[in-house]
């Protein structure tokens, strides 16, 4: 399953065994799988013990997992935020304003959607609405 970040595709490098968010261990550094449909409390009373926190998207249509993300960014969560399952490359963008540093998807996922795709989307912070925005205000007033 290939890790896209901004530069692209990337291996796997996390040696975590993720918990369910409902079946959360007692102590100790966590890995917290969140489905979309997920009671949020628990995870937040632990976020101080969380590294990496993934969220599933059962479907591209699922908006779920962007609330999902905001929310843990607001409450403070600094580790790493990853979506995983069905995100496009169209997505990508929206995922990284959402919160999430990475997306992880399938490798038959990967074959339809290829790396240049994902790629052509990384530069993610010059397409926001706000960017263009400010340069449409700083060719106002020059």
């Amino acid at each position: 399953m290939p890790i896209i970040t901004d530069g692209g595709f990337a291996p796997e490098d996390l040696n975590a065994a993720f918990s369910p968010s409902d079946d959360l261990p007692a102590n100790g550094p966590l890995a917290i799988d969140i489905a979309p449909d997920a009671d949020l409390e628990p995870v937040l009373a632990r976020l101080e013990d969380a590294h990496v926190i993934r969220v599933g998207f059962p479907s591209f249509a699922d908006g779920r997992g962007f609330t999902i993300a905001r929310a843990l960014r607001r409450a403070g969560f600094r580790g790493r935020l990853r979506a995983a399952g069905h995100v496009l490359a169209d997505q990508y963008a929206m995922a990284r304003r959402a919160g999430f540093d990475e997306v992880e998807i399938s490798d038959d996922l990967a074959a339809r959607q290829p790396e240049e795709q994902w790629r052509a989307r990384a530069d993610w912070q010059a397409h926001d609405y706000q960017a263009r925005l400010g340069r449409a205000r700083d060719r106002q007033t020059a």
